[in-house]
């Protein structure tokens, strides 16, 4: 296969996203007014680089439930609204970021979001993606609750700052160092050294198997090595010829993934487990068991896939 001419997708590790080239002003959100424009503290719009960045740094103390919308999306505004109405309810427990996903679509493209409206939280600066759609209040506050729930169990329980004061503009304490390992992987992946990404995540697992944080990171970086070099086309192409052939569709599930067509990639893996039998189911099934640890247990794309495998398997 081919060297796809364009650039290799990259996963980073710290839930780092490239926001080059962000353009137009965001329009008024719906909700009302945010953090130092005569609103609630609890909600901030996201309309840059350097307020995006400031965001999520401060995602080490407290959730951010970033909320994708656009203007011309009544399920927009209705999905907003709400979160604005639940972020007073629960009292600084979580800080709402608002972005505008028609002035801001690198934003868009960073989350992986395929439509407005999307809602994708940040714990620790990793992205852990909550819905897409309309939703009702009370559906909302649910995926809230699991969130919070999460957010504790990782130790970000923090709350946002009084009234009076404006998240992202207070310094926030730097990063906590990585552990050695994940240290090394990281460094690995910033000179494009996969390999040595993988063994040093490996090596961590083994000295610690419930290391959950070296699983992600190896799961991803798994990702990223077997598509480089892979052609989108030549592998599309293959997988529409035939059903069966496991290689192709295995690769079009991970090109899916990094493009984050994720319910695509699921769904694609779903339907080869029950086209085949034996090794190449299981290899089918191991692998849409990998790709659910690269988007993450608590996603719910991944718990609707899992019950779509257990239907499949049995």
């Amino acid at each position: 296969m081919t060297q796809p001419t364009g650039p290799r997708p990259r996963l980073d590790v710290r839930g780092a996203v490239d926001l080059s080239g962000l353009g137009r002003t965001p329009a008024p959100a719906p909700g009302g007014p945010a953090a130092g424009a005569g609103g609630s503290n609890l909600v901030v719009d996201v309309a840059d680089e350097a307020t995006f960045a400031q965001v999520v740094q401060g995602s080490a103390q407290v959730p951010v439930v970033f909320v994708l919308w656009a203007s011309w999306s009544e399920a927009s505004a209705a999905v907003v609204t709400d979160l604005v109405a639940l972020a007073g309810e629960y009292a600084g427990r979580f800080l709402l970021a608002r972005v505008d996903a028609e002035a801001t679509p690198q934003i868009v493209q960073a989350f992986g979001a395929q439509g407005v409206p999307a809602v994708v939280a940040v714990l620790r600066g990793q992205p852990v993606p909550l819905f897409q759609g309309a939703a009702g209040k009370e559906d909302i506050r649910a995926v809230l609750d699991q969130l919070l729930q999460a957010a504790a169990a990782n130790g970000v329980t923090g709350t946002v700052p009084g009234a009076d004061d404006v998240p992202v503009e207070q310094p926030e304490p730097e990063e906590p160092p990585l552990p050695p390992l994940h240290q090394a992987a990281y460094e690995a992946i910033e000179r494009d050294d996969l390999d040595g990404a993988v063994a040093a995540y490996r090596q961590a697992l083994q000295e610690d198997p419930r290391d959950e944080m070296a699983r992600a990171g190896l799961a991803q970086v798994e990702l990223l090595r077997r598509t480089v070099g892979v052609d989108p086309r030549a592998a599309r192409d293959a997988a529409a010829a035939d059903p069966r052939d496991v290689d192709a569709h295995l690769q079009v599930a991970d090109l899916d993934v990094l493009g984050g067509q994720v319910e695509d990639a699921f769904a694609r893996l779903v339907d080869l487990v029950r086209a085949t039998a034996g090794p190449e189911r299981e290899r089918a099934r191991l692998r849409l068991v990998e790709l659910f640890g690269v988007v993450g247990d608590t996603d719910p794309r991944v718990m609707t896939a899992r019950r779509a495998l257990a239907s499949a398997l049995y």
